[in-house]
Formats: C-alpha cells, sequence, structure tokens
C-alpha cells in the first residue's frame, strides 16, 4: 500500500513537472499567446480522453441529475477564468513567480473558513499570512515588474479562490471529482469556442509564425496529453491519501518546478566566452539579486499552504533541506559582494 501510494504521488509529480514546462514552453518560447485556443484545445482533450475513458470502464463518470449538473456549472465558470487567466498569467510570468500568487488563492479559502464558518486554527492563519507576505513581496522586489502579467495571475488567484469556496458550500450530492471536471471539460470547450471569434484569437491564431511547425504541433499535442494525465493523478492521489500528504506531493512537485526552473534559467545566461565560475552568480545591471534566486528564497516557504503544519513531514523537511542546501552558498556569495560594495 506505500509503495502504491509513492508511485502514485511520483507519477503525480512527474506529471506536474513535465506539464508545467510544457505550458510555459508553448506560452513563452513558441509565444503562442491565444488562451481561448490553447485553453480551448487542452480542455478539448482532457474531455474526449475522459469520455473515451468512461465508455471503455476504465473510469467511472455518473451524470443522472440534471438539477445537480447545473448546480455545478457556477464552478464550470470559475473554472474557465482560472484556466484563461492562468494561461495569460504564465506567458508573462515566470514559473516559481506564478506558483507563488498561484498558492496565494489559500487566502481566500482560509478567509471564508475563519470568518464564516469559524473552524480554521491559528497554526494554520499563520501558514496563510506567510504565503500573503510572499505573495504581496514579489511585485515590490521584482526589478522586471510586468503589471499585465501581475493583474492576470491576481484574476487567476480570485477565481481560483472562489472555485475552492464554493466547492466547500456545495452539497457533493452524487457528482464525484471526475464527474465535476468532465462537467468542466464540456462547459469550457463550448465556453472558450464561442469566445475565440469575439477575442480575435481565432483569426490572428493564423499569423502565428509556428502554425505549421513539427515543435509547436508536437508540444500541443503533448500539452493537450499531459494536463490529462495530471488531471487523473490529481484525483488519484486525493482519493488515497490524506490533505496533508497530498500536500506534501504538491509541494514536492512545485519545489522541484522552481529549481528546474532556477536551474534552466541559469545555464540560459551562460554566454560565449564566460567561464563557468562567473556564471554561478549572474548579476543583471541594476539588479542585485538574479530573479530566479530572489524568487526561489520567497518561494521557500510559500508553496505549501500548511508549510507549518507539515514539518514533520519526511518528504517536506528533506525537499527543504535540499533547498536550503543550494541557496545557503548564494547567500554567503551575496553576502561577500555587499560588503565589497
Amino acid at each position: 500500500m506505500y509503495l502504491k501510494r509513492s508511485a502514485d504521488g511520483l507519477a503525480f509529480c512527474l506529471f506536474y513537472l513535465a506539464s508545467s514546462f510544457t505550458n510555459k514552453y508553448v506560452l513563452s518560447v513558441l509565444q503562442f499567446t491565444y488562451p481561448t485556443l490553447f485553453q480551448g484545445w487542452q480542455t478539448l482533450v482532457g474531455g474526449l480522453l475522459l469520455h473515451v475513458s468512461w465508455k471503455l470502464g476504465w473510469v467511472e463518470i455518473n451524470l443522472c441529475s440534471r438539477s445537480e449538473i447545473l448546480s455545478w456549472l457556477p464552478a464550470s465558470v470559475l473554472f474557465v477564468g482560472i484556466i484563461y487567466a492562468g494561461s495569460r498569467a504564465l506567458s508573462r510570468l515566470p514559473i516559481p513567480v506564478f506558483l507563488t500568487v498561484h498558492n496565494a488563492a489559500e487566502v481566500i479559502t482560509c478567509g471564508f473558513q475563519k470568518f464564516v464558518q469559524k473552524e480554521t486554527s491559528h497554526l494554520k492563519v499563520c501558514s496563510v499570512l506567510f504565503l500573503l507576505a510572499a505573495a504581496v513581496c514579489l511585485p515590490l522586489c521584482d526589478t522586471q515588474f510586468d503589471p499585465n502579467g501581475y493583474l492576470w495571475a491576481l484574476i487567476h488567484l480570485i477565481c481560483l479562490g472562489a472555485y475552492k469556496v464554493f466547492h466547500k458550500l456545495w452539497k457533493p450530492g452524487s457528482l464525484s471529482d471526475l464527474d465535476q471536471q468532465y462537467i468542466n471539460y464540456v462547459f469550457s470547450v463550448v465556453l472558450l469556442a464561442s469566445a475565440s471569434h469575439p477575442a480575435g484569437d481565432l483569426f490572428s491564431a493564423l499569423d502565428f509564425p509556428f502554425l505549421y511547425f513539427y515543435r509547436f504541433h508536437s508540444s500541443c499535442c503533448a500539452s493537450g496529453l499531459l494536463g490529462f494525465f495530471l488531471m487523473l493523478h490529481t484525483v488519484k492521489l486525493k482519493s488515497s491519501t490524506t490533505s496533508g500528504q497530498y500536500s506534501a506531493w504538491s509541494f514536492l512537485a512545485k519545489q522541484r518546478s522552481c529549481t528546474l526552473c532556477e536551474t534552466v534559467s541559469r545555464s540560459l545566461l551562460i554566454q560565449p566566452g564566460k567561464t563557468a565560475a562567473a556564471s554561478q552568480n549572474p548579476v543583471r545591471e541594476g539588479e542585485l539579486c538574479p530573479r530566479p534566486i530572489w524568487t526561489l528564497l520567497v518561494i521557500t516557504a510559500s508553496l505549501s499552504p500548511f508549510f507549518f503544519v507539515m514539518t514533520a513531514n519526511v518528504l517536506t523537511i528533506s525537499c527543504y533541506l535540499d533547498c536550503m542546501g543550494m541557496w545557503i552558498p548564494r547567500f554567503q556569495v551575496l553576502q561577500k559582494g555587499i560588503l565589497l560594495l
């Protein structure tokens, strides 16, 4: 049982990492910034694969009650807001910055539990305040501040927080997590397809320079498949573990995404003619600490909404110590540089 849970968790982390970087590649490297088409494609692929899996008997979906389907539609509207605004934000912001703002949605959920349901502990309030502080510090310290990117990230945060609150208020009934996701997929495809022409994405995409390149086609196919498998493993992991264990796996997946993002960013800053030693601490003009480094410093504890609660978890401790082992030498280099000034 333990090995099965570990395999599920590792598969979740793998698909989370691959999905994050595939989406970032399409949105930022290829610059396919047409969210109604990109997210419409992803939800179409996810919906078709989920429907095929249902018909083949691989998953169980029950959509018998029309009243329950209609009662879930407000959450589907919020789901469209989540993926649309998230696509806009991720195209403009680095993955660590986006994840930090993404996790700040827990502030809305915690505020609802604290002031409406009166059932939040002081420990969780402290951890959520830490999340809020990290999210607020990012735009204040970002020397490459992108107002549009942070605006879309804020909209993504609000929609995500409202989605979680709605999920807590909604009467569960007979709709399972897969039922809810199936409704989300169908509603998203219809709404995004209808909005693609008014938004101007439908005809603007015809001028996309990589429209007929295999890199674009393969990346879009990979993004759809990875998003579907990530959804399946997320549902599977949530059903087979406790909330604390799921948070630990989520923390590990996001930490590894940020670590790899920092590694890739640092490697891209290595220019011909520069030595490896000189590239270990690259500092751009007017910026004391490079963006990947200070972002990871802020995101260390902000990745998990239950950071203080999870300190007893071995996975959390190991990945946190791994981060600290990577960052401490950079703190020392930065401190020496300040002293020399």
